[in-house]
């Protein structure tokens, strides 16, 4: 398959390109490629764009070069009422439609994946990062919680410890992150490249027919499907948590710069 831009009008936060059966989305909003609702459609809009695509064996998230982060989060500024439910369903556009084409994902990690950027590493099926990455949901110091990582941590490093990480806020480096199994590779930011190039040489060699089929039947393995469980968190998160006072002050305090003043309800 040659390089292609399967979308006819170029993106302005993500770059996209597809080659060799293998597509890659690199986020392009420096210098912390926050998400917003522009750019997760562009992501939604590209990964739409392969669902035809059945040659596809692999989809690559990665940072543009010069980035300082990964991802350091969605848009705090639009987590406000007026944007809250597009902002949401924007974001989980993205793990929907990653779940609906079944190719195995990657993500390669410099600097911090924090919030909706550590969430979209969580739902990555191999991680590679750099020595100097770090990972964590800071969303409750804001009165609020990751969603994704609500449903994801708990399958991938235990309940025990993805409570620890999203009650807490807790920041933790690429070390731990393997330890725990949420990071497969652990290399020196130079070697990112060569081990990236290693896995997507194997994954190339392989049917993507077949390896659609045993993702499949890898999540068939999961009680419920991300989908069917978003629904009933997202109920939880806008009709509940978003009509509290904490919620509301968190994301009021962090945009206005200042500490938090809750009242516990």
């Amino acid at each position: 398959m040659t390089q292609s831009t399967l979308m006819p009008e170029p993106f302005e936060h993500i770059q996209f390109t597809v080659e060799d059966r293998v597509a890659r989305i690199t986020l392009s909003r420096p210098p912390l490629n926050i998400l917003n609702i522009a750019m997760m459609c562009e992501i939604s809009a590209a990964l739409g764009s392969l669902a035809q695509e059945r040659e596809i064996v692999a989809i690559v998230f990665e940072a543009a070069a010069g980035s300082r982060a990964f991802c350091a989060g969605v848009a705090i500024e639009e987590h406000v009422p007026e944007t809250v439910f597009q902002m949401l369903d924007s974001f989980h556009g993205i793990f929907r439609q990653l779940e609906q084409l079944a190719r195995p994902t990657i993500a390669v990690v410099e600097g911090s994946a924090l919030g909706g950027g550590c969430e979209l590493v969580a739902a990555c099926d191999i991680v590679i990062a750099g020595e100097r990455a770090h990972f964590g949901q800071p969303e409750i110091k804001l009165g609020v919680f990751p969603p994704v990582a609500a449903l994801l941590l708990p399958r991938i490093i235990g309940e025990k410890r993805a409570k620890e990480l999203i009650l807490t806020g807790e920041m933790i480096d690429a070390a731990e992150a393997a330890k725990i199994g949420l990071v497969n590779h652990v290399l020196p930011a130079s070697d990112l490249p060569r081990k990236t190039n290693e896995v997507l040489s194997r994954l190339r060699e392989l049917s993507a027919t077949a390896l659609e089929m045993t993702h499949k039947a890898i999540d068939l393995g999961n009680n419920r499907t991300l989908d069917d469980a978003l629904r009933d968190v997202e109920d939880i998160y806008l009709h509940e948590l978003m009509k509290t006072s904490d919620a509301n002050e968190g994301i009021s305090a962090f945009i206005e710069k200042r500490k938090p003043v809750w009242r516990n309800r």
